[in-house]
């Protein structure tokens, strides 16, 4: 079925070296009868399942525009591999995606370090590289140039967070990050919103990404006597950590998840815990009756068997400001004029704003907090 031919391509450990072919450096068209848009991250373990999500999301946006057409007469068809969060697997991910599947355009690519690792690569093949998910903002300056990202930085996250944590009277406050370039960047940005604040971190814990020190991590929340704590845990991460800490004592600790926390997923690991979870989402809501693209994006979901919740609806964001960038480009398309109408491009999309305008690379401030329930649904 179409809609899920993103996991088609499977992993690819190989890949043309930097210097091999030169083939993909060529600022030459998209062909007549279709647009590949590659797409590298990670697609198994604790942390691929959201992704999954992610991109099942983005293809419902896609299999609707091609339903109707296409744009301009093309086909749009995202071509994904799995790089496990290496970068070494990534950059070769974007040469096989450049060389062997030629992608004209980069989407919802995956991750920090791996972003990092491919921005020279990025610059000079000059596909551009739109929408993608967990990136730290160093490493969207990095990529700045052939890069624009729709979500808010993790800095507008974490200051989001900390601001209302103070508001509430709560400045006893902690982080648990991934173990990883991205995570390790959220902890100091947590540490730079509660620094203007006048506060530290009760504790700054690294959790691996599968989830192997998670119990050690938790105790140590716990032990921190923190009343609070921000959690950049992606997959079912948090959720393992949010147990282990409750089973070192940090009954009473409230957890608040940056975006890439999926609440849904959490919910199922901790039950009745999650009463004390809220999560900065960096999409509007996705049950919204008043916005019509809203509504639409759950019929689709719906008819496609699509979970529908942010994750997948963040896909789907993502891919109608893809395809709207490249509706405005028209039938002559090529990388220079697709860069271009990406650093004129301003929209309102779903109900959000996004502006790339003015040399930004990422379009949206949006932040909105919410509560998760147990059986995991949100409330605003």
């Amino acid at each position: 079925m179409e809609r899920r031919s993103f996991l088609a391509a499977g992993a690819v450990a190989g890949g043309a070296a930097l210097g091999g072919s030169r083939a993909w450096a060529q600022a030459g068209g998209a062909p007549d009868t279709d647009i590949v848009l590659g797409q590298t991250g990670i697609l198994n373990g604790p942390l691929g399942a959201p992704i999954r999500v992610v991109l099942a999301g983005a293809q419902l946006a896609f299999d609707a525009v091609n339903a109707q057409g296409g744009v301009a007469g093309r086909r749009v068809r995202m071509v994904s591999l799995d790089d496990d969060l290496s970068p070494e697997k990534a950059v070769a991910n974007y040469n096989t995606l450049l060389s062997q599947h030629h992608a004209f355009a980069f989407f919802c690519c995956v991750g920090s370090g791996t972003t990092a690792a491919a921005a020279s690569l990025l610059a000079q093949s000059g596909a551009p590289m739109v929408a993608g998910y967990a990136v730290s903002d160093s490493a969207r300056a990095k990529a700045g140039g052939a890069a624009y990202f729709v979500r808010a930085t993790f800095a507008r996250e974490a200051q989001a967070l900390v601001q209302h944590l103070n508001t509430i009277g709560v400045t006893r406050i902690a982080i648990a990050a991934l173990d990883n370039p991205g995570g390790a960047e959220v902890i100091q940005l947590g540490e730079a919103a509660l620094a203007a604040q006048q506060l530290k971190p009760a504790a700054a814990v690294s959790v691996k990404g599968d989830a192997s020190n998670a119990a050690a991590a938790g105790k140590a929340l716990a032990e921190s006597k923190a009343q609070a704590v921000i959690m950049y845990l992606g997959g079912t991460v948090g959720g393992e950590v949010m147990k282990g800490a409750a089973a070192a004592g940090g009954q009473s600790q409230m957890f608040y998840g940056m975006s890439i926390v999926p609440g849904d997923l959490t919910a199922k690991l901790v039950g009745k815990q999650t009463s004390g979870l809220a999560i900065s989402q960096v999409v509007p809501y996705p049950w919204s009756e008043a916005d019509a693209q809203t509504r639409e994006y759950r019929q689709l979901a719906e008819r496609s068997q699509v979970p529908v919740g942010y994750l997948s609806f963040e896909g789907y964001v993502n891919a109608l400001v893809m395809v709207e960038a490249l509706r405005r480009v028209g039938r002559e398309l090529t990388r220079p004029r697709l860069h271009a109408v990406l650093k004129t491009l301003k929209l309102r999309v779903a109900g959000m704003e996004v502006d790339f305008t003015g040399n930004a690379n990422t379009g949206s401030r949006f932040i909105e907090l919410v509560r998760v329930t147990p059986e995991g649904r949100f409330l605003r």
